[in-house]
């Protein structure tokens, strides 16, 4: 018996928060622990995906978000396979 249909994917979670602005508390939340700094977001700067075929699709989406001591920082949140990825950078 195949799960795929019962596992809930990164991406499809990301696309509901950020549909709703009253959400962001639980995005900014897991930023926060993962940088482990206070994380607010303060825009949705730009948003792609391609879904064109299951096995070619990808969704990315870049936030503005500032930190306990007021940086501003962009975080690019993606669900892709990535090879080069240090090239990217």
């Amino acid at each position: 018996m195949e799960n795929s249909n019962k596992l809930i994917r990164f991406d499809w979670f990301i696309k509901k928060m950020l549909r709703d602005k009253s959400n962001f508390n639980v995005l900014e939340g897991l930023l926060t622990a993962l940088l482990k700094k206070d994380i607010v977001i303060l825009n949705i700067l730009e948003s792609e995906g391609n879904q064109t075929s299951e096995t070619n699709k990808f969704n990315r989406v870049d936030i503005l978000v500032e930190d306990e001591n007021k940086e501003k920082i962009i975080v690019e949140i993606q669900n892709e396979r990535e090879s080069d990825y240090l090239e990217r950078v």
